[in-house]
C-alpha cells in the first residue's frame, strides 16, 4: 500500500506498536518480522513469536541467548583457513551461506549482508579471497554495533582500500579515487563535497598501503600538513576524515535512508520529515542495533505501509528455503546457482552494491528462482534430499496430506494469499485429496508450488 511519507506523522510512525483488536499479532506478521530480521522463520520460531508477542521477539532477534560466539568461532576458524595466494571465494561464499542457514541470529547475519553492499567490493577490483573473508569478519564484528568503528575500521582494511583504488596512497600522489569513492559512496554522497575535498580526504589518507594482501600505515609517505576536509582545517589524518565526514547530517540521513529501504520498504522514498528523528538519534550515538530495534518495533514497520514491499534477493529466497526446513543443504553448488541469478556473495557487482528490488526479478531470473526451488525441494541433486517437506509436517503433528498443504501455506506464506495464489493452490489441495500416489512426493510438489507462487518472492 503507497504511503504519503510527507503526511505520516513521525511520531506515530516510529512508536513501538502494541498490539490490538485492529491490528493484531498474528501469524502473517510474525512471519513479516522474520523475514526482514532474518531469512525467514522455521515452524517453532513462528510459533514462539506467537506466544512470545513483537516486543520480547524483536529483542531475541537483537539478542539472542544461543551462543552465537562459538559457532562464529568455527566459521571464522575455516574462512581464516583460505589460500592467501587465492583470488577465489567460491569457499568463502559457500562458509557464508552455511553461516545463514544454521546462525541462531540471522539478525546479525541479514545486517552483515546489508553492510557487505554497502561497502562493497567489486570483483573487478581483484580483492584476494583471504583479504574478502577478513573484511567479512570485520563487518560482521560491527553489524550491530556502532557506525563510526565499522566506518574507521572498514576504510583502513586492505579489502576495502583495493575495492575503492587506494592501494597504494603516497604524499607525492594521493589517490582521488579512493577519496572521492568515500566521500560519494560511503559517506555524504553526491552534491554534498566539492572537488577541494576530495583532495583533503585523499591527503589524509595518505600512507595508507597494501602490501602483499595486508595493510600498512607507512608513515614517512603520509602529507602531515593542513588539509580542508568539509569546512574544517588541520593536520588531518584517515581518522579524522572519517570523524569529519562522519558529522555531516547527510551521512547519517543516506545511512538511515538505506536501512529504510532494507527494513521497512523500498517502493517509496521517505521523506526528510519522517526519517527526521531517526537521523537525530544516529548522528548523535551512531548505534546501529538502536536504529534497528527502533525500525523493526515501530507502528510503520507492521502497517501495510511496510508489508511485502520488498523483493527478496536470491539469497533471502534460497536461505529462508532451506531455514523453513530446519536444515542444510550443500552450500558450494547453491552459491554458485545464487551467483548465475544475480547475486554473487562477497563480489557485488559494483561500488554501489546491488541495485535490488524489481532488478531481481527478470524472466531469466524468475525461471532460475522456480527451478532452484524444485531442485532443492525435489529431492534431486545436488541437494540429494536433505529438505523434506512432508518429514518437517509430520514432526509438526500435520501429519495428512491435506493437513500438511495448510501447513505450507502457513509456513511459507503464514496463510495469507492473494486470489490471484489462492485459486491455484485450492485447486492443488483438491488434488491432494483426490491423490493416492506417493505422500512425499505430492508434498513435495505443494512445497514448490508455495516458494514459487508471487507472494514468497516478497520480504
Amino acid at each position: 500500500m503507497p504511503l504519503d511519507t510527507e503526511k505520516t506523522d513521525p511520531a506515530w510512525a516510529w512508536a513501538a506498536y502494541q498490539p490490538d483488536a485492529q491490528r493484531p499479532w498474528d501469524l502473517r506478521l510474525a512471519g513479516h518480522l522474520y523475514r526482514r530480521a532474518g531469512f525467514g522463520a522455521s515452524w517453532p520460531q513462528l510459533q514462539q513469536a506467537l506466544r512470545e508477542g513483537p516486543a520480547k521477539t524483536v529483542e531475541r532477534l537483537l539478542r539472542p541467548t544461543e551462543d552465537v560466539a562459538a559457532l562464529n568461532r568455527l566459521h571464522d576458524e575455516f574462512e581464516g583457513a583460505m589460500d592467501p595466494e587465492s583470488e577465489s571465494t567460491d569457499t568463502l561464499r559457500a562458509w557464508w551461506l552455511r553461516r545463514m542457514m544454521e546462525t541462531p541470529h540471522p539478525l546479525l547475519e541479514k545486517m552483515t549482508l546489508f553492510w557487505h553492499n554497502h561497502l562493497a567490493i567489486p570483483r573487478n577490483r581483484a580483492v584476494h579471497g583471504l583479504s574478502v573473508a577478513k573484511h567479512l569478519q570485520l563487518v560482521r564484528s560491527h553489524a550491530l554495533g556502532k557506525h563510526d568503528q565499522l566506518l574507521d575500521a572498514a576504510v583502513h582494511d586492505s579489502a576495502m582500500l583495493v575495492a575503492l583504488g587506494g592501494k597504494v596512497n603516497r604524499k607525492a600522489q594521493p589517490s582521488l579515487d579512493f577519496a572521492r569513492a568515500f566521500l560519494e559512496e560511503l559517506t555524504v554522497g553526491p552534491g554534498h563535497y566539492s572537488e577541494s575535498d576530495v583532495q583533503g580526504v585523499a591527503r589524509a589518507f595518505t600512507g595508507l598501503m597494501v602490501v602483499r594482501h595486508r595493510f600498512r600505515f607507512v608513515e614517512r609517505e603520509h602529507d602531515d600538513g593542513p588539509k580542508k576536509i568539509l569546512g574544517r582545517q588541520g593536520p588531518w589524518n584517515g581518522h579524522d576524515a572519517v570523524k569529519i565526514a562522519l558529522a555531516q547530517p547527510s551521512t547519517a540521513r543516506r545511512v538511515v535512508a538505506k536501512l529504510y529501504r532494507w527494513l521497512i520498504s523500498e517502493t517509496e522514498p521517505p521523506s526528510d520529515t519522517l526519517l527526521a528523528p531517526l537521523v537525530e538519534a544516529f548522528a548523535n550515538d551512531y548505534d546501529i542495533s538502536g536504529l534497528v530495534g527502533t525500525m523493526l518495533r515501530s507502528n510503520l514497520f507492521y502497517s501495510q505501509a511496510a508489508y511485502r514491499q520488498r523483493i527478496k534477493s536470491p539469497v533471502e529466497f534460497a536461505v529462508g528455503i532451506v531455514r523453513a526446513m530446519e536444515t542444510l543443504v550443500s552450500a558450494e553448488p547453491l552459491g554458485h546457482e545464487l551467483a548465475e541469478m544475480g547475486q554473487d556473495l562477497c563480489h557485488p557487482p559494483t561500488l554501489k552494491g546491488w541495485a535490488g528490488g524489481t532488478c531481481w526479478l527478470t524472466d531469466a531470473t524468475w525461471i532460475r528462482r522456480n527451478n532452484l526451488a524444485w531442485a532443492m525441494l525435489s529431492g534431486a541433486e545436488p541437494y540429494a534430499g536433505k529438505l523434506d517437506p512432508w518429514a518437517v509436517a509430520r514432526k509438526h503433528g500435520f501429519g495428512t496430506l491435506v493437513k500438511a498443504g495448510r501447513f505450507l501455506a502457513d509456513l511459507f506464506l503464514q496463510g495469507d494469499l492473494s486470489a490471484a495464489s489462492r485459486e491455484p493452490w485450492e485447486r492443488a489441495i483438491a488434488q491432494v485429496e483426490a491423490a493416492k500416489g506417493n505422500p512425499s512426493t505430492t508434498v513435495r510438489t505443494l512445497a514448490h508450488l508455495a516458494a514459487t507462487l508471487p507472494e514468497f518472492q516478497l520480504a
